[in-house]
């Protein structure tokens, strides 16, 4: 299970960054999360370097993908060699995308018309694309979702996790990163916010236990 996070030059740490570490919280065999870059290594809107895991051909063919945000998500989407090197399917793949990363999939044609969440500072910019935005922190349809607001970052993961390996493998991912004295709240506010997103079948059959959450 290879889920991989699109992150460009200009990203936002706190998109890539915490959804890597949530999402790594699981302890499978065949689970792979990776950073994937068009270059070896990319600079975040703060000055960060980060060496990336993976291409984005690696990421066109992972399992799932994460679209994270930064302060030059508008240049890449109108970055023709960029973008035609971004080839998802809806139909194999999860697809996620945070805050502008909404705007790529909009751009790519993925979001299909569905209202989208993103940011108050990108919202423009999606609508410009024809998708409306719901004044809400996360929303998906079938196997696309998008969250806005950089700390909805742990929305995403947990619904990453919630249709990969289970229900329960997101509540321990969530309960474990939460604030000591919080972790309940933050466990019952996450799961309210995907749960009615979240195939019958995902939210009622767990898949792993606990003791695949890394401690």
């Amino acid at each position: 299970m290879h889920i991989s996070i699109l992150t460009f030059e200009g990203f936002n740490e706190l998109d890539s960054l915490i959804a890597f570490n949530i999402l790594n919280r699981v302890k499978q065999a065949d689970w792979r999360v990776s950073v994937a870059s068009p270059a070896a290594k990319v600079r975040s809107m703060n000055g960060l370097v980060l060496e990336a895991q993976a291409s984005l051909k690696d990421a066109c063919e992972a399992d799932a993908v994460l679209v994270g945000s930064g302060i030059l998500t508008r240049n890449i989407a109108a970055d023709a060699a960029v973008m035609s090197q971004l080839r998802f399917d809806p139909a194999r793949q999860l697809l996620g995308a945070q805050c502008s990363g909404t705007l790529i999939l909009a751009k790519l044609g993925l979001l299909d018309g569905v209202p989208a969440c993103t940011d108050l500072t990108s919202k423009p910019w999606v609508e410009e694309a024809g998708i409306a935005v719901l004044n809400q922190p996360f929303v998906a349809k079938r196997n696309v979702a998008t969250a806005g607001g950089c700390l909805s970052s742990h929305y995403l993961a947990a619904w990453f996790i919630a249709r990969l390996a289970g229900i329960e493998a997101a509540r321990n991912a969530i309960h474990y990163v939460a604030p000591v004295g919080e972790k309940e709240i933050y466990v019952a506010r996450a799961m309210a916010n995907i749960s009615p997103f979240l195939p019958e079948e995902d939210a009622a059959e767990p898949k792993v236990d606990r003791h695949a959450i890394a401690h």
